[in-house]
């Protein structure tokens, strides 16, 4: 059957703002299904309030409402738009779930004629109260855990003493565990209890008799109304269960599984699928596997939509699921649909792995001062990296050279714990560095059964481990000039770095890869294909690994290389990484829309990343895609082989700035504004020397790398001062402090945590009004696309305060200061491309706190209020193709247009909420105002002072 023809027209409801537990993976599931049913000519309109974000680009949609996602929304845009057939709620996770059902029960999609696509309410229902999915498990003869739902605190008492502890606590209808815990002892239960069903928007919780140390797998399935059924991606978690998939270390394709117990658990999956109702689309289910010879399936949770490992699994495989869920749910069937990456197999086909795959979490615990560190059921990760090896080994070391933590891989730099007694608390009390102590374990010399005992972690990842460890013990007898081709050889395809290996031979980085290049060990691609190389792929999508050279039969070394360089002139756009505080999802906007700038300028696009979250990273967003750590090693290998024009790292955030002094210094072009530039912007020194040749005012300063210095300078400052760190992000660090005492204690803590590190030393501006200005500059003209300001007072990190566009509250006088001193800036750091600056306004003088010479947070959220593509203008800019005059700016926007953040403090209840310089946000949301009597921005305004911490 081909599509039905009789929806002409589709609502999608995004995620809005990203919070823990949801984030970009379904603002990636959103942009894949938008992308989708319009290659099908049909209609597409998007309901989502997140500005930061690709999917809200009016490239993305016919129609693009940015407006906060509550049924009297969806009411305005189905009277705004008669003509919608069907809504498609499985791409913007819970949140667009819940609101489905929402205007479900209101009747909204009957008075409307709106019919559901891609999942049925029912399907819903049954799956998110935990009581008819478990009836429905019992009744299909799926096992389950014991488990009772209950309603108020006596039920919950009641089962609780049936069952005996230890339990496990789950509220209904809620998103990344929330309310979700562990309960070991009776005299934790009240609490838990007592949270579970204030979470719940039900007030309910499942209680079930806790599974720890089983195993936990997750299966990513799609059905077709033909009721086809594949299996996409089996993902095992290398954690075992108590700990959230979202904060676990996962595995693909499942490693330590049986074949026969395998395909048990797929025949489980399907039968599950097809008995919670009659659907096309996506689905993803969990299960938890004894870790004994029986190997018990239990079935914990199925959904049914696009899961956040969906785009996990997508970028794994290959395989775009939300793409395709998206034509399932308009009537396609499997065997009607090509594979996207073969362009020439059905996409009835399984994909095949002959790789493996590692997702390791990020967390950003030092943003949430006091807060439990310790993993367990309720997600605390912010983002995910996901690399992509030959083995295990390799895939794990890659993963971990992703996360940007100041870690070079697993063991061989140093960093490791060396105490036995805490080294064994971590074992016991996961939190973000298990993955690294482990190591430090086998390195000690625990034995490998008391590690397996403490953590439950499956015996063969920890001998994957012990591996890696007599690696490093052999290679660390060697030196550089005496380590032969095979040791050096077997060590890059496990993965090490060769900062790793320089480590263990006592040398520097340079040498080893100088070595490698002796020796002709040198880094290869391979293709993501979802064959196994069984049929040709036409999607160029890499990743890199080692081979031995195979000789041929005329003597000629050959490597296995499947990257093709063409003849082409090329850009590559270094992308941002995993997500974290301070450097989200709006970093990803501005490198999709970086690529498609460079493309239209006539360059092959090459985009590196590593972040399976983002959109960045979908195989047909650039011309070639390297899914590898942002790492300087990797980085320089791709440089070398695809010999690009320059590179582009002005829209990556922090991750991509920092690797433009190592770029600089390899002569390698840095596309837009020079490295030299972006220093001097970042050394407070020179730029506030900048700022007095051009008699900019700027707060008083200095700059001390002892407290000892730190203790002077407040001498002739005055308390209170702003004190930060030198290139970081998000405000990491920064404090106000308001005497002598907190001075020193701070700048100890900070100088122990970064070493080395030039803190700077402001004159806070008690009760300044703090204002921002981002601006495209070509060398000699600047435009000024947004001059926001902020409704907190300055001392509020800019990412954690309301702010609002245009300006609400400076005169004619403080306006012509800030675009005066935007432009002086601007080309006085011989700005080419995207600059944002910042201000702090007192007495009508306007100081400068900072300039960034870069894209920043807040240039989403100003493209999206004025409707303009201001980063295609920019990169057209870097290029060289534009000047600033080159463009017909026209910025439309009636009335304002308000930033405002979003937190996910739920998920750290102890933490101290008060804002301050550093930024504590995990997303944003858009509101549109038209005048300032709007009763939403008074109550911003009246709470303004409320929350500053010194």
């Amino acid at each position: 059957m081909p599509r039905n023809k009789n929806i002409k027209s589709v609502l999608i409801i995004g995620s809005g703002p990203i919070v823990i537990g949801q984030a970009c993976e379904f603002d990636y599931a959103g942009t894949q299904a938008l992308r989708s049913l319009r290659e099908d000519g049909i209609e597409t309109i998007l309901i989502n309030s997140n500005p930061a974000t690709i999917m809200t680009d009016p490239t993305m949609a016919d129609h693009v409402y940015l407006l906060p996602l509550t049924t009297k929304s969806i009411i305005q845009i189905l009277e705004e738009h008669p003509q919608i057939d069907a809504v498609l709620p499985t791409m913007g996770g819970q949140t667009a779930l819940n609101l489905c059902i929402q205007a479900d029960e209101k009747g909204i999609w009957k008075d409307f004629g709106v019919s559901l696509i891609g999942v049925d309410i029912n399907a819903i229902n049954i799956t998110e109260d935990r009581e008819q999915f478990r009836e429905l498990m019992l009744k299909i003869g799926v096992p389950m855990a014991a488990q009772a739902t209950a309603t108020s605190y006596l039920e919950g008492k009641e089962i609780a003493q049936e069952f005996g502890f230890p339990l496990v606590i789950r509220a209904s209808y809620t998103l990344g565990g929330e309310g979700a815990s562990f309960v070991h002892t009776e005299d934790q239960f009240d609490e838990l209890l007592t949270r579970g069903l204030e979470v719940s928007p039900i007030h309910e919780v499942m209680i079930d008799k806790a599974l720890i140390g089983w195993k936990e797998y997750e299966l990513e399935l799609l059905r077709d109304k033909n009721d086809n059924v594949v299996i996409i991606c089996t993902i095992e978690n290398m954690d075992p269960m108590g700990i959230h998939t979202g904060d676990s270390i996962t595995v693909a394709p499942a490693m330590t599984l049986s074949d026969t117990t395998f395909q048990r658990m797929r025949d489980m999956a399907i039968h599950m699928m097809r008995s919670i109702g009659d659907f096309a689309g996506g689905c993803n289910v969990q299960f938890a596997v004894s870790p004994d010879e029986n190997e018990d399936i239990i079935a914990i949770e199925i959904n049914p939509r696009v899961s956040r490992s969906s785009a996990l699994a997508s970028k794994a495989t290959g395989y775009p699921i939300a793409k395709i869920a998206s034509k399932l749910a308009i009537g396609y069937h499997l065997d009607e649909l090509t594979n996207q990456i073969t362009k020439s197999t059905s996409a009835l086909f399984e994909p095949t792995l002959d790789y493996v795959v590692v997702k390791i979490p990020r967390w950003n615990f030092d943003k949430f001062e006091g807060a439990d560190r310790t993993l367990g059921l309720q997600m605390k990760s912010v983002g995910e990296v996901m690399a992509i090896g030959r083995s295990f080994q390799e895939a794990l070391h890659k993963a971990t050279q992703s996360l940007e933590i100041k870690r070079n891989g697993l063991g061989a730099d140093g960093k490791g714990y060396k105490n036995y007694d805490q080294i064994l608390d971590k074992l016991e009390h996961a939190s973000w560095d298990r993955v690294f102590v482990i190591y430090d374990a086998i390195q000690m010399g625990i034995p490998l059964s008391r590690i397996h005992k403490i953590t439950k972690i499956d015996m063969w990842f920890l001998k994957q481990y012990e591996e890696l460890y007599h690696l490093e013990k052999e290679i660390s007898t060697f030196t550089i000039d005496t380590i032969e081709h095979d040791l050096l050889l077997e060590a890059k395809q496990k993965g090490y770095g060769d900062r790793q290996i320089a480590h263990m031979l006592n040398c520097l980085e340079s040498q080893v890869y100088n070595k490698r290049d002796e020796l002709n060990i040198k880094r290869i691609y391979k293709l993501v294909d979802t064959c196994a190389a069984e049929f040709k792929a036409q999607t160029p999508y890499y990743y890199s690994t080692f081979e031995n050279n195979v000789e041929a039969a005329d003597g000629t070394l050959m490597s296995g290389n499947e990257s093709v360089v063409s003849d082409k002139k090329k850009i590559i756009v270094l992308g941002s990484g995993p997500n974290r505080i301070g450097q989200g999802i709006e970093f990803d906007y501005c490198c999709v829309h970086g690529v498609m700038a460079a493309s239209e300028c006539g360059y092959e696009t090459i985009m590196i990343n590593c972040n399976p979250e983002t959109v960045s990273t979908d195989f047909d967003i650039s011309d070639k895609l390297y899914f590898e750590p942002v790492f300087w090693e990797h980085i320089y290998d791709i440089i070398r082989h695809e010999k690009p024009e320059g590179v582009i790292v002005q829209l990556g955030g922090q991750t991509a700035l920092k690797l433009a002094e190592k770029l600089d210094r390899y002569g390698i072009k840095i596309i837009g504004t020079t490295y030299k530039s972006l220093d001097l912007a970042e050394d407070r020194g020179s730029f506030s020397k900048l700022l007095k040749e051009n008699n900019i005012p700027y707060p008083e300063f200095d700059v001390a790398t002892t407290a000892d210095e730190a203790l002077a300078i407040s001498d002739v400052l005055d308390f209170p001062i702003l004190v930060r760190p030198s290139y970081v992000l998000g405000g990491q660090g920064m404090k106000i402090v308001i005497n002598r005492k907190e001075l020193e204690e701070h700048v100890v803590n900070l100088l122990r945590k970064m070493p080395n590190n030039q803190l700077l030393l402001d004159r806070y501006l008690d009760g300044a009004i703090e204002a921002e200005a981002d601006a495209i500059c070509d060398g000699e003209n600047v435009y000024i696309i947004g001059i926001m300001e902020h409704i907190e007072p300055c001392g509020v990190h800019s990412g954690d305060s309301n702010a609002t566009l245009p300006p609400f509250n400076l005169g004619e006088f403080v306006l012509q200061q800030i675009k005066d001193h935007t432009k002086k800036i601007a080309l006085a750091l011989n700005t080419v491309g995207l600059i944002n600056v910042q201000f702090a306004i007192k007495d009508d003088i306007v100081y400068i706190i900072e300039a960034n010479p870069r894209a920043s947070r807040t240039v989403p959220f100003i493209a999206k209020a004025y409707k303009e593509p201001y980063v295609n203008y920019a990169t057209k800019v870097m290029l060289g193709e534009k000047k600033v005059t080159d463009f017909n700016f026209n910025p439309q926007l009636e009335g304002f247009a308000v930033k405002q953040p979003v937190f996910s403090f739920n998920k750290f209840p102890t933490v101290n909420k008060q804002l301050g310089p550093e930024m504590k946000s995990t997303g944003e949301s858009i509101l549109f105002i038209d005048s300032l009597k709007d009763d939403q921005f008074y109550n911003l305004y009246s709470r303004r002072k409320m929350y500053l911490s010194k």
